[in-house]
């Protein structure tokens, strides 16, 4: 039976006040079943990583990074490795979100890189994948996800793969309003479940968390999380409201 993962990503929101006395929120109001029946993450801004990792120290909340970069230490102006990630309470890192693909310009083989490098860091990747509205409408979901998907694992054995939660986001869902049906969204998650049987194994498929995002809210995810093949959201402005978030929390289990 998977656990169900609800991730909060904060995207470039919240200063510090505000970042830290959210999370205090989301702790208090999922103390009773985070952690037992459901793993939630908070995914702030780099600069807030540590305020917001002190915050939920007590709790079962965990704290994730929007990126990390594929290198140990160097002179890399502006990165952020997997070591400092550690350092300041990371358990999780987004790898390839669409808006670092689509607007930063990140490629398969950077993603893949980060994969790799969060991994072998002592990190847990989610690693994103997702069509946009045009190749949807030209019937290229499944091929654009698949390429994301064989080209964000490629190099992971079984069981650095099973360190890999994938969250799939339709790009054209993302901050949009829109949102895949729960029929549309349970055949992607089914596809990609399928394909990683394929790469590996039916036990690691199984075993596998796939998340859903794309403008998930308090009022659609019971729904969403409810298909067989969804095992959790990451979110993104409905994670910056506590009542909100503390409902997709609540749905997932």
């Amino acid at each position: 039976m998977r656990k169900p993962f609800v991730a909060g990503n904060w995207k470039m929101n919240m200063d510090a006040h505000a970042g830290v006395e959210l999370a205090k929120a989301i702790a208090a109001g999922s103390v009773s079943i985070a952690g037992e029946q459901v793993d939630v993450a908070l995914i702030p801004p780099f600069v807030y990583l540590q305020a917001v990792a002190s915050a939920v120290t007590a709790s079962h909340v965990a704290v994730g990074a929007q990126d990390v970069y594929f290198q140990e230490k160097g002179a890399f102006t502006g990165e952020i490795s997997p070591g400092m990630l550690k350092d300041v309470g990371c358990a999780y890192v987004l790898c390839g979100h669409s808006e670092r693909r689509h607007v930063i310009g990140e490629d398969d083989a950077i993603v893949n890189k980060k994969v790799h490098a969060a991994i072998n860091g002592g990190l847990l990747p989610i690693l994103c994948v997702g069509e946009l509205q045009s190749e949807r409408e030209a019937g290229q979901t499944e091929a654009v996800v698949s390429t994301q998907v064989k080209k964000g694992l490629a190099g992971l054995d079984g069981e650095k793969a099973a360190a890999v939660t994938i969250a799939y986001e339709p790009v054209w869902a993302i901050g949009t309003g829109l949102t895949a049906t729960p029929q549309q969204a349970q055949e992607v998650h089914a596809f990609i479940r399928e394909m990683v049987a394929r790469l590996y194994d039916a036990e690691l498929a199984g075993a596998m968390r796939i998340q859903y995002g794309g403008s998930v809210t308090a009022a659609n995810s019971r729904e969403l999380l409810g298909r067989p093949d969804i095992d959790g959201a990451l979110v993104g402005g409905a994670s910056l409201k506590a009542p909100e978030f503390l409902g997709i929390i609540r749905s997932a289990v």
